[in-house]
């Protein structure tokens, strides 16, 4: 994977990365399965322009979304002060295909970003719809990458949760050595430099990749994020600071105070249900806005009532 470096080939031809592009508009990118997931990702967007001081535009793919959440954006858009573009792409014939729906969703996050956006964007942030946002996404879209064209963040490296050491597998046997002293980084919140993204070819990397690997059925458990960590050594990943994904199952409470996204990922400790989960951590905050969007889509005559 090391032998040819894309990123050292165009530097090597002169190419430079140009601006994010679109003024101070932040852009995000997000998905969702199911009404439940529909119910945090309203509750996501929500919190993300509660802290960014720019204006934001979400770009939805409309592949997994019911066909009420798609009536529901326009009216969503303008109560909420933003944009929301839905996208939608086929899965290739000749991209290696998925039977169960939580891999096709984690395939959707990572295969195809050089091709679900308009060339005019230059830069993108995937937020997961089960986060709660507490800092200004505007930080993330302006910083600087370090030369790489996605960001992710390293699991809970500085301060991990000492209860679940045990299921870290990517600090032993194989992925340690593979890894090579790299870390290995979460996929529910990255950014990535769409520009540089595409001009190096990663797109087809991550897809070839994955085509190669998948077909043993046993790999890429995590294909989200073992596609990506797995290729570092040809598409570097640049760490972002730790505050910006906290999560309970893989981080100390003691740096809860200062995450700037909690993100509710599944502790195999405990097992606790999702809904219960995003109540006890969000808190107040998490329950006053989700009694907001609440509200808001029960003034839709036709939006039916959901039960979750």
């Amino acid at each position: 994977l090391g032998a040819h470096n894309p990123l050292r080939a165009l530097a090597d031809a002169g190419w430079e990365a140009g601006s994010e592009g679109d003024g101070d508009t932040v852009h995000v990118f997000s998905l969702a399965s199911g009404l439940l997931y529909e119910r945090f990702l309203r509750i996501m967007m929500r919190t993300v322009l509660q802290r960014t001081k720019s204006r934001v535009k979400f770009w939805l793919l409309a592949n997994f979304l019911s066909p009420t959440f798609r009536a529901a954006t326009a009216r969503l858009a303008a109560a909420l002060g933003c944009e929301i573009e839905l996208v939608e792409y086929a899965w290739p014939p000749w991209l290696r295909a998925q039977t169960e729906k939580q891999r096709l969703i984690w395939g959707f996050k990572v295969l195809f970003l050089d091709v679900l956006f308009p060339l005019s964007l230059k830069r993108v942030i995937y937020i997961d719809a089960d986060q709660i946002v507490q800092g200004d996404v505007g930080e993330l879209w302006r910083l600087d990458l370090g030369g790489a064209a996605v960001g992710m963040t390293p699991f809970c490296q500085d301060a991990p949760n000492e209860a679940t050491m045990g299921f870290r597998f990517w600090a032993d046997g194989y992925w340690k050595g593979h890894l090579g002293g790299r870390p290995y980084h979460i996929s529910a919140l990255f950014v990535v430099d769409l520009e540089l993204f595409r001009a190096a070819g990663f797109g087809d990397m991550y897809r070839d990749t994955y085509n190669a690997l998948t077909a043993d059925p046993n790999s890429l458990s995590n294909l989200d994020q073992d596609l990506p960590n797995y290729l570092q050594a040809a598409a570097p990943i640049h760490s972002l600071p730790e505050a910006w994904l906290w999560c309970e199952t893989w981080c100390s409470k003691s740096t809860k105070a200062a995450a700037k996204t909690i993100d509710l990922c599944n502790n195999p400790l405990t097992k606790e249900p999702k809904l219960d989960q995003a109540q006890r951590i969000g808190g107040a905050r998490w329950a006053e806005i989700d009694a907001e969007m609440e509200t808001l889509l029960a003034g839709d005559k036709s939006s039916p009532k959901e039960e979750l």
